[in-house]
């Protein structure tokens, strides 16, 4: 019966404590929510642990979304999501990172066509491997589309700063696909 239900409806018998609703939503979304937060923590169970809170987080705030349209339930979840996973690396995960000045220039990109043959679950692997700052600037920036600004505000940085970081991160992901591609 729930699982027919569009969001909007679904949302609306969630606000009146419906609680087969809110393990429709639950179900619903969980493994995309759970997806997400594995490409910001590294630790399974931390993921876990992350995906069920934001989850419920979501359902105790129910009442502050505005439905505009399909999409928008996840949108809402997944940022609230987001916020969570940044606050939980800012508070356990913190880790300083240097920066240096030749860190800063990303035009050495690799541009090999055998790059679009690597694995999905390889590359995601490679991000999974970063340290905790340079996985989260690389996930705003790259994956998320946040701005060096909004990423600095997010996690207390300069976008200098935040720029640095996904320069290093671009530098050790390109190091592990050329060592990748040497390898083929």
């Amino acid at each position: 019966m729930f699982k027919s239900l569009d969001d909007r409806d679904l949302v609306a018998r969630c606000r009146e404590g419906d609680r087969m609703a809110e393990d429709e939503l639950y179900r619903r979304y969980a493994a995309k929510i759970y997806t997400l937060c594995r490409r910001y923590l590294r630790d399974d169970e931390d993921a876990k642990d992350l995906m069920h809170d934001a989850l419920i987080k979501a359902l105790e705030k129910i009442d502050s979304f505005n439905y505009s349209g399909d999409g928008s339930l996840y949108a809402w979840i997944r940022q609230i999501t987001i916020n969570m996973a940044v606050n939980h690396i800012k508070r356990y995960r913190w880790k300083i990172v240097a920066l240096e000045d030749d860190m800063l220039d990303t035009r050495d990109l690799i541009e090999d066509e055998r790059v679009t043959s690597i694995p999905h679950e390889v590359l995601l692997g490679w991000i999974s491997s970063l340290p905790d700052v340079r996985r989260a600037v690389f996930n705003l920036y790259c994956i998320d589309g946040y701005t060096h600004r909004e990423i600095a505000s997010m996690l207390g940085i300069s976008e200098k700063g935040s720029a640095g970081i996904l320069a290093q991160a671009r530098k050790q992901l390109k190091e592990k696909i050329r060592r990748y591609l040497k390898e083929a």
